[in-house]
């Protein structure tokens, strides 16, 4: 694989992941029954009432998205913002392993699991890769 292909795949893991955080801004702004049935509908059971469940959910729903713009903005120069971007893969990679754990413990659904922390595992552990096969100083801006 040539340096300008693993540079394309990174760009790319970068702005997919951006892009799915992004997904979360509706949930900062849906109808909390709305949540109620998603969570019933993933098997989690109905969800608690009262207004730190509200809170919790949409401001985590922020927080996904803050994520999402900050790595789309990285996307634009991978080269300037190349220590932020590995601060920003470990920690995701890190996140990965501890939300596995969580979701072990919590007996979350197994979909739910193996569609979290591992995700991010893979993910992570991608664009991880694809960073130790690159020379920063090598690339151009995007």
């Amino acid at each position: 694989m040539s340096v300008y292909t693993r540079e394309r795949w990174l760009l790319i893991a970068v702005r997919v992941l951006g892009i799915f955080e992004l997904f979360a801004i509706p949930f900062i702004f849906v109808p909390f029954a709305w949540m109620g049935e998603i969570h019933e509908h993933l098997g989690l059971g109905s969800i608690p009432e009262g207004r730190i469940v509200s809170y919790l959910a949409r401001s985590l729903s922020g927080f996904y998205a803050i994520n999402g713009v900050v790595l789309l903005y990285i996307s634009f120069d991978l080269k300037y913002y190349w220590s932020l971007l590995k601060l920003f893969v470990a920690i995701f990679i890190v996140m990965g392993f501890t939300l596995t754990i969580l979701d072990l413990s919590l007996g979350m659904p197994f979909s739910w699991t193996l569609s979290e922390g591992p995700v991010e595992i893979l993910f992570g552990g991608l664009m991880w890769w694809l960073m130790k096969k690159i020379d920063p100083e090598d690339m151009k801006k995007q």
